[in-house]
């Protein structure tokens, strides 16, 4: 089987750190790699959860997001603004520019 190269940049202390390990594990950081790669391919997952530090969005939060901000818009503008009046306050918006 043909050998191919994969370079990774990433800090010199964890680098230092992962080569320490697997030294421990009796492996070099090539064969840690390899072994990952192909854990990834076998598995077709990454063998452990990654997750955002992110609050997780659901439809409830975001139907409670909506529901405020419609209460603040009915108590922040005038029920009297036609359309037109509505529409150029959101162009104005978009374009940055102030009412």
């Amino acid at each position: 089987m043909a050998q191919a190269t994969f370079s990774v940049r990433m800090d010199e202390t964890l680098k230092k750190q992962f080569d320490q390990l697997c030294s421990d594990f009796g492996m070099n950081a090539s064969t840690a790699i390899n072994v990952f790669a192909r854990a990834v391919v076998r598995e077709r997952k990454i063998p452990f959860e990654i997750a955002s530090p992110q609050p997780e969005i659901t439809r409830g939060k975001a139907m409670q997001a909506f529901t405020a901000l419609r209460a603040q818009s009915a108590e922040n503008f005038p029920e009297s603004m036609s359309l037109d009046e509505i529409n150029e306050e959101i162009r104005k918006a978009r374009a940055g520019e102030e009412s």
